[in-house]
């Protein structure tokens, strides 16, 4: 019986969302109209009685037809379009069994979620497309720190960059409740900024603004639209996460300009970008020398260089000076902090690094980078429990990323964990298969799905995901390095030994992740292996 009613509501309930009640009220509103018309003006035109029949079978037909046409298409600002089916997402595996003791009770009131897109561009100058990229991922970086309130991922919302889609099938597969869109129009110092929060399941706006201000406002801009979806969702602040959202990262309208700039680079993760996003990060300092988040992203990049493309003790450096220096400038930045850990880890000063994302997680515990790259540190020094709790943790902070629950799956095989291992990687084959729908060109996303594949067995779709990925960026060093772990996983022992002889000397020398990885332990009693670990300091 509960069933039944189950059912009910939710058909009722899909008929609001489709609007058909609405339609139905109207047709019979008009009909009434229309029937009143007829009998008032038909006996003055001596019309047939015949013709007062017709009509009432005609708009006695029409009724179905306009209520089956509400429930399959729905108007949007653009186009009609077919309304999106109101289904679940995939929920993507669950990587450990939830804790009895964390479950929700039944008087537990769910999150609230929200998608960032990215603002539209509707500036003369089609440069201005880092700014509204930029503006939109300051909102995102902003909600996420309120803790009542899941936000989608920047690498998800903006996966939808430039296509038409509706919104409320943005949502749905985002699996969110409500979505946020705008767009900027940017000429010289005036700004016209507009803004909606969209309702998923009705496609109602819950609050739209326009701003037509100068260029110097557009810290006030943000911090207007965020109190706007504070209110409209009805989230509860703590004095915290209140003084967090208030707080501005500085004051010089140039300086947050050219950072923006840095981070659009930033966010494209190759070798060439990185370089541009550290020319921008330098310039912002130069613009405004108490920039902390600056400061901290020049320390990233360099961190980064280091991992990946450049191991060479003038990126330690540079990223141990740039991490201190943000710190001293904000010792409250979170996002400092976990640059600063993630710069001192690579130095091997690993106490020091333990602290700083301690306190950064402190600061804000849904910053996705203080769990990863705390993970990945513990991972670095054969901490593998650890390592296994903060991956996880990280996964619950962003369950659409694909890298956390990866490592964890090579975790738990480090630990003998063969069931958990397998989990986690069924999860990673699954977010990254969504996610390769819409980024077919993320080559991280390749690889990396590669080694998932070897793992759960179908040898021959990893091998061919490896090849793809060395098709897509034959020269990059960390695609080698990966690569190398999916053909060593595969048995391939003279290939994996060719691509990690390459990634080392293409500047990706870390010994000590090299040594923990337990992906590479079918090379370990080979002699070119040997060899080329004698090569790494």
């Amino acid at each position: 019986m509960n069933t039944i009613f189950s059912r009910a509501g939710t058909f009722f309930q899909e008929l609001r969302r489709r609007r058909v009640f609405r339609v139905a009220v109207v047709y019979a509103g008009l009909a009434f109209i229309i029937f009143q018309v007829a009998d008032f003006t038909f006996p003055a035109l001596h019309v047939p009685e015949w013709f007062s029949s017709a009509m009432v079978i005609v708009l006695l037909v029409g009724f179905p037809i306009a209520v089956g046409l509400a429930w399959a298409f729905d108007i949007t600002d653009k186009r009609v379009v077919r309304t999106p089916s109101l289904k679940t997402p995939p929920t993507p595996t669950p990587l450990t069994e939830p804790d009895p003791a964390k479950r929700a009770g039944p008087e537990a009131k769910p999150a609230s979620s929200i998608a960032v897109l990215p603002f539209i561009n509707m500036s003369a100058d089609p440069e201005n497309e880092y700014f509204c990229d930029g503006m939109a991922e300051e909102l995102i970086n902003a909600l996420t720190k309120i803790k009542d309130l899941r936000v989608a991922a920047r690498t998800s919302a903006f996966s939808f960059k430039g296509k038409e889609l509706d919104i409320r099938e943005v949502g749905l597969k985002l699996n969110v409740e409500t979505v946020l869109e705008g767009s900027v129009r940017k000429a010289d110092n005036r700004l016209r900024v507009t803004a909606q929060l969209v309702n998923v399941a009705d496609g109602y706006h819950r609050w739209s603004e326009r701003y037509d201000r100068e260029l110097k406002d557009i810290f006030d801009i943000q911090d207007d639209i965020t109190e706007n979806i504070v209110r409209a969702l009805q989230v509860m602040l703590s004095p915290k996460e209140k003084q967090a959202l208030e707080k501005v990262p500085t004051t010089d309208v140039k300086a947050y300009d050219v950072y923006l700039r840095g981070r659009k680079f930033f966010n494209q993760f190759h070798h060439k970008s990185l370089e541009f996003a550290l020319q921008m990060f330098n310039r912002a300092i130069q613009l405004d020398p108490s920039y902390a988040l600056a400061y901290a992203g020049i320390a990233d990049c360099h961190s980064l260089f280091y991992m990946y493309w450049e191991s060479t003790e003038k990126n330690l450096r540079k990223a141990e000076e740039a991490s201190r220096k943000a710190l001293e400038l904000d010792p409250d930045l979170a996002e400092a902090h976990v640059a600063r850990g993630l710069a001192v880890s690579l130095i091997k000063r690993y106490n020091e690094a333990e602290k700083a994302f301690e306190t950064a997680l402190q600061l804000n515990p849904r910053l996705f980078e203080g769990h990863y790259f705390y993970a990945r540190t513990c991972l670095q020094q054969g901490k593998l429990e650890k390592a296994a709790r903060l991956f996880e943790q990280a996964c619950e902070v962003r369950p659409e990323d694909y890298q956390a629950p990866l490592f964890m799956g090579q975790v738990h095989n480090g630990l003998g964990q063969r069931e958990k291992a397998e989990v986690a990687h069924r999860r990673t084959l699954e977010i990254i298969e969504r996610h390769l729908e819409l980024n077919p060109d993320d080559v991280r996303a390749v690889y990396l799905g590669a080694g998932a594949h070897i793992r759960l067995g179908d040898r021959d779709q990893g091998l061919e995901w490896a090849s793809r990925a060395l098709r897509m960026d034959p020269e990059d060093p960390t695609t080698h390095y990966n690569v190398a772990c999916s053909y060593s996983l595969a048995g391939e022992v003279e290939k994996a030994l060719d691509c990690l002889e390459k990634s080392v000397t293409g500047g990706m020398g870390q010994k000590e992740w090299i040594e923990n990885d337990s992906d590479l332990d079918p090379l370990r009693s080979h002699p070119r292996f040997q060899k080329l670990m004698a090569q790494l300091k």
